[in-house]
């Protein structure tokens, strides 16, 4: 698949992503009731949505309820892995380098056991349609034996995505119709 080929095809995954959102408003909610089916860890990371990305703030609280801490993902260099920052609900968030909110740079560092990641689309194979930065990827690459969850709208699977040599597999996803683990 050609650079051109893959920007075409994000392009068209957000396009989708975004209807997928509009047509499913209480998609988050719902996603809330497939939590006890999530993997065990202690430390979940999660993420706040940017644009049509499904929201995880009704599975933090969820999360929380359960009993797992959380920490969210912090871009301290934009060609580096990234950086996990213990937070809970109502902690102040900063941007970071990659214009995400963050946790303020006195959080605590933290290595967690599971990681809640956003995607464009995902196949049955586990393989994973980003946004292009690669922040994912290096941190998956970086961390290799952490849990790894996509968090999607169950519109966003495909029939079968490319794969590149720095592609690194989930180990399931998270939909408002449950969750899918991959072989």
């Amino acid at each position: 698949m050609t650079v051109l080929d893959k920007v075409e095809l994000r392009a068209a995954m957000r396009r989708l992503r975004k209807d997928l959102a509009a047509a499913n408003p209480n998609a988050a909610a719902r996603v809330t009731a497939f939590v006890e089916d999530l993997p065990s860890s202690s430390l979940v990371a999660i993420y706040h949505a940017m644009a049509s990305e499904i929201d995880g703030a009704p599975l933090a609280l969820a999360l929380i309820q359960a009993g797992r801490m959380l920490c969210l993902p912090v871009v301290e260099q934009r060609n580096a892995p990234l950086v996990f920052r213990r937070w809970t609900v109502g902690d102040p968030l900063e941007m970071d380098a990659g214009g995400c909110e963050a946790p303020l740079p006195l959080a605590e560092v933290v290595v967690p056991e599971l990681i809640l990641t956003p995607l464009l689309a995902f196949d049955d194979t586990g393989t994973r349609l980003g946004q292009g930065g690669g922040y994912y990827d290096r941190t998956f690459a970086a961390l290799p034996h952490i849990t790894r969850i996509g968090l999607a709208y169950a519109g966003q699977r495909v029939e079968r995505l490319p794969v590149e040599p720095h592609d690194i597999r989930l180990h399931g996803v998270l939909s408002e119709t449950g969750y899918t683990p991959f072989a």
